[in-house]
């Protein structure tokens, strides 16, 4: 299984290159106002430019505003992320993400899931909740939601999901990453080979 991560909460240049180098997959901004992540359009603008071409670039928004999400897909990032019942941009071209409900109900015209109630906020997800949804799925399914270095791994055996997304668990604090954690959640997550000391040979 060929897993992706994507390093989400980004509000920097400089933390969304770390996280690239680092091998993740996706970078993911926040653009709603209830954020404390929330970034401008034009820093997303920046930030998006300044990633290489083979990394996913998402926007990560709550809004239930159809124009505000008109704007977001002029930015043209690779994907954006929705919690809202909000119509898909008439001229985008990208893929749309959309958050399961608590229900489990998920509107068809999406081309990913992600389960995630937690919105950034570190509370974990229900494993009997994202096994349900997991059989039903037609789509791929991305896991969000408390997830860190420690209880990533049992979670990607377990689920085995499309993809595994993280905000504060890789953060020094709101808005900063911590290039440590990050190290050791794409470590945990399998992106970055464990290299293992050599055992020394008795004589």
């Amino acid at each position: 299984m060929f897993l992706r991560v994507k390093i989400c909460g980004i509000t920097n240049t400089g933390d969304a290159l770390f996280a690239e180098r680092s091998g993740a997959d996706a970078i993911g901004v926040v653009i709603s106002e209830e954020s404390p992540r929330c970034i401008s359009m034009e820093d997303a603008k920046e930030i998006f430019s300044a990633l290489g071409p083979f990394t996913t670039t998402v926007i990560v928004t709550h809004t239930n505003s159809q124009d505000l999400l008109d704007e977001m897909a002029a930015v043209n990032p690779s994907a954006i992320q929705v919690s809202a019942d909000v119509n898909r941009p008439e001229d985008y071209r990208g893929k749309m993400i959309r958050v399961a409900g608590a229900d489990g109900k998920i509107r068809e015209d999406c081309d990913a899931i992600i389960i995630d109630q937690s919105h950034g906020k570190g509370i974990p997800f229900d494993y009997e909740h994202a096994e349900k949804l997991m059989k039903s799925a037609t789509k791929p399914v991305i896991l969000a939601g408390g997830l860190n270095m420690s209880n990533v791994p049992a979670a990607i055996s377990r689920l085995q999901p499309y993809a595994v997304d993280v905000c504060s668990g890789v953060e020094k604090s709101p808005r900063i990453k911590d290039p440590m954690k990050v190290l050791e959640f794409l470590k945990a997550a399998g992106k970055i080979p464990v290299v293992r000391k050599k055992e020394k040979i008795s004589r």
